[in-house]
């Protein structure tokens, strides 16, 4: 198609939206935490929560692409983008008059929605991009996926303006790349799909798949989807936790990002050289190495260095796991990234964000006990949280050690502003946290050291926990290149033996 490229161009706009959308978010987690009062557990279910709208969706759009077709879904993905930020500027009166669960659940679902709008442009770009360029799948998906980690980029910079314009406001920058792929969206003509041609079945695509190697690729993907975005969700705020400075978590978080969409653009080489699954594995084992990396660094120049083996490690796994299965699965493209995409951001959404919060309460909560219970007892949460099947545990309360942190000078601030309407039903939860710290300022001096080193040992913990999980992923893609031999460069056979151009695995 002549207008394949400005196609592109709409996929890659829509990953710019959204990476900014979860950058930003990330770098508030500070601020939601302090402001509203929540446990690490509750961020990352409302984080995760975003994720995992983005892969419940992924599923069902890409069982509609065949039916609905390319447009009609990026438009529904943009109305799904618009509804999301104007839900974020009724949160802070929502917290005013109704309290923490009442803004738990507006941010909650504000990320949901915002999700299922990615979730439908993931779904649609990704069969979009190898119907276009299909003697370069791998390629072009990975110059696709560039377009992620530069909305982290760009994010990330917002980010750094937080002190100074409202959160409300910067993270609803997103909708500018969504306005500009929407507009390409209404007015260019998209191609059909291989189902929509005819050329393939329903059925038939869905009975390509039912083979061994795809479903060790739909594992490996959940682990990719948890190690990749689950820890990105973190990465912001433990890196910053750990050097002492959210300037310069962010920093690095900018700069992995920067690394990650330069090197995208080089995929083919690199895989023409050592093949895909030569690359996942390559991938895996740098990964595991630069989580474990960050969990044991002090200094700014070794955190540099752990970041960079971290994001080399991830840069090419989400965009090389699409391209394997376009490869092997062309006919079934629609139904296979769909399926890929779901186990991804679900395992993202369910394990990744939540459970890396969980762990940081787990181990934090437990090291504050054993050696600080007098603090804990004043600085806990008011309720327990939960992860699947594992114990309920209490964390420390955002709030409360945001107080602790400051001196008290925020609340102070916001009370002051409030004046006398605190009184009313419209500043509950500020009256609340007000009256927490005018019984607790007296030991805030006693509570800080204690509060600062538990938090810090729960996120190094949470990250070197992490690294096993890219562990386990090379033994899966060292199961797949030992297991399945690769079909010759220029050649493919699909899971019905039927001869198709163009793998390279």
């Amino acid at each position: 198609m002549e207008n394949r490229k400005t196609l592109l161009a709409a996929g890659f706009l829509a990953l710019i939206a959204a990476g900014i959308g979860f950058a930003v978010r990330g770098g508030l987690l500070d601020i939601w935490s302090n402001k509203y009062g929540f446990t690490m557990t509750e961020l990352g279910q409302i984080t995760g929560g975003g994720l995992l709208g983005f892969g419940l969706v992924i599923l069902a759009a890409g069982l509609l692409v065949d039916w609905i077709g390319y447009k009609p879904l990026m438009l529904f993905a943009l109305a799904c983008h618009v509804v999301s930020a104007i839900m974020l500027f009724s949160a802070t009166p929502v917290f005013n008059a109704a309290g923490k669960d009442a803004v738990y659940m507006i941010l909650f679902w504000s990320a949901f929605i915002f999700a299922v709008g990615n979730g439908v442009c993931e779904a649609v770009i990704n069969p979009l991009t190898a119907t276009l360029f299909p003697e370069q799948k791998t390629h072009y998906l990975n110059i696709l996926h560039a377009g992620w980690p530069a909305g982290l980029v760009l994010g990330g910079l917002i980010v750094f303006l937080k002190d100074s314009i409202g959160w409300e406001i910067l993270l609803a920058t997103y909708l500018i790349p969504a306005a500009i792929y929407g507009f390409i969206a209404l007015k260019e003509v998209f191609p059909k799909t291989d189902a929509q041609s005819g050329s393939v079945s329903y059925g038939g695509m869905f009975a390509r798949l039912l083979v061994p190697f795809f479903f060790i690729l739909l594992i490996a993907h959940a682990c990719v989807g948890y190690v990749e975005l689950g820890t990105d969700s973190w990465i912001n705020k433990i890196t910053g936790g750990i050097l002492k400075s959210a300037a310069l978590g962010t920093a690095l978080f900018i700069y992995t990002s920067l690394l990650m969409t330069a090197l995208r653009f080089f995929a083919g080489p690199i895989v023409h050289r050592i093949s895909s699954l030569g690359l996942l594995l390559v991938s895996a084992v740098i990964g595991a190495t630069g989580l474990y990396l960050i969990s044991i660094g002090n200094s700014v120049p070794f955190m540099f260095m752990a970041a960079t083996i971290y994001g080399i490690g991830k840069t090419f796994l989400w965009p090389t796991m699409l391209g394997v299965v376009g490869e092997r699965f062309p006919q079934s493209a629609t139904v296979a990234m769909a399926l890929m995409g779901f186990v991804g951001m679900t395992s993202a959404g369910l394990l990744g964000g939540p459970g890396i919060g969980y762990k940081q309460d787990y181990f934090a909560s437990q090291y504050i006990q054993e050696n600080n219970p007098e603090t804990f007892a004043r600085v806990k949460a008011p309720n327990e949280n939960k992860f699947l099947v594992f114990p309920a545990i209490t964390g420390i309360d955002g709030a409360k050690a945001g107080m602790i942190a400051d001196n008290g000078a925020s609340i102070l601030s916001d009370v002051e502003i409030a004046g006398d309407a605190i009184d009313g039903e419209a500043f509950a939860g500020l009256r609340e946290q007000a009256k927490w710290w005018n019984e607790n300022k007296e030991f805030a001096a006693e509570d800080a050291g204690p509060v600062g080193e538990a938090t810090l040992y729960g996120s190094r913990m949470a990250i070197r926990m992490t690294a096993i999980v890219p562990a386990a992923m090379a033994v899966l893609y060292l199961i797949l290149l030992l297991g399945f031999k690769a079909p010759k460069s220029g050649h493919h056979v699909d899971a019905l033996g039927e001869s198709a151009p163009g793998a390279e695995l």
